[in-house]
């Protein structure tokens, strides 16, 4: 996979696709091989090192949004930019802008449990994007959503490529699939 492609990995249900994309994304590790992230052998790293490397290069998205519950829509786009030690006058800048940009502006004060399917998926996208990462992994992100909001999503994951983000996406759905330029 090249920087700024757009790639979809398709295959039903138990067929490995999380899996191959947690390898990837480096929240497992694979049993052999080798495997280059960046021009770097990750085969080997110590989690502190793949943990670094996530992340400085790597935003997920997942199908049941991982956002956490007991946080509003602004703390959970924060919390990755806390983690990356970001000055929080330029954090609170930074949650702003992704914010506006994915229609979540006037929902910043709300709960997950207060959001639609589709604005917590949004949400989970800005929380991706918010260290600004070259390299998005999306398992299944319209799984959850009706075919509208399943749509929204596809259309930013587009959008995201077109401005030079690599994005590789699982997905069992031909039609979310054929978004890619690849599959």
């Amino acid at each position: 996979i090249h920087q700024g492609e757009f790639i979809s990995i398709m295959g039903p249900s138990g067929s490995g696709k999380s899996t191959l994309l947690n390898i990837v994304g480096l929240l497992d590790t694979a049993s052999s091989g080798s495997y280059h992230l960046l021009d770097k052998e990750i085969m080997g790293l110590k989690e502190q090192e793949k943990a670094k490397v996530r992340k400085h290069n790597i935003g997920f998205i997942f199908q049941n949004f991982n956002l956490i519950d007991e946080l509003s829509v602004y703390d959970n786009i924060e919390l990755p930019l806390i983690y990356s030690g970001i000055p929080t006058s330029q954090r609170k800048e930074k949650v702003e802008m992704i914010a506006e940009r994915l229609g979540l502006s006037h929902r910043l004060r709300h709960f997950p449990q207060q959001l639609s399917g589709g604005q917590q998926q949004r949400t989970a996208i800005a929380r991706a994007l918010a260290n600004n990462p070259p390299i998005i992994f999306a398992d299944e992100p319209t799984g959850n959503l009706d075919s509208k909001s399943g749509s929204t999503v596809m259309h930013i994951l587009e959008k995201l490529n077109k401005e030079g983000k690599t994005i590789i996406l699982v997905t069992h759905d031909m039609n979310v699939a054929l978004h890619a330029r690849r599959i």
